[in-house]
């Protein structure tokens, strides 16, 4: 999945508007044009798309977690460089104020089973030995499961 899509998910599972997703960056000491927001949400083959770099959605992130949970005191944490869907997991575990059962009862919403061991090695450290990549299926799903849990006019489909 690229920066872009998960912007564009995240976006409709919460269903911000172009004014809510400015404030969000501005939660993170970042200003962005409603331009750039709708540039950065267009479809792929559109001629005005731009790409959403790893440090912006890191921003962006940020800035959720501030808008869910508050503003920390003292300096805001710097934006990562690299972005992987194991941070993006994490980022999105920490605005919700999630814990690994309310993941794993997300996860279950878009009939995706997981275990508690399979889910905790998503947050380990990359050298640590039980690590283990999230990959974009698993981060589709998850969202796929915040939007079925937190919008409100969206049906469950469970098979």
């Amino acid at each position: 999945m690229t920066n872009n899509d998960i912007l564009r998910r995240i976006r409709y599972a919460f269903d911000f508007s172009d004014s809510k997703m400015i404030a969000i960056f501005g939660l993170a000491d970042h200003q962005v044009t409603r331009e750039q927001i709708s540039d950065w949400l267009k479809k792929d083959d559109d001629p005005a798309f731009k790409k959403c770099n790893d440090i912006l959605l890191a921003i962006f992130l940020n800035g959720l977690i501030n808008d869910r949970r508050g503003k920390r005191e003292g300096p805001q944490p710097k934006p990562e460089k690299r972005l992987t869907n194991n941070i993006i997991l994490k980022k999105l575990k920490i605005a919700l104020d999630l814990k690994a059962e309310d993941i794993l009862e997300i996860m279950d919403l878009t009939n995706v089973r997981i275990s508690k061991h399979e889910l905790s090695a998503f947050f380990r450290k990359p050298d640590h030995k039980h690590y283990r990549d999230c990959k974009d299926q698993v981060l589709r799903n998850f969202i796929n499961g915040v939007l079925l849990k937190y919008r409100d006019n969206i049906q469950v489909k469970k098979n």
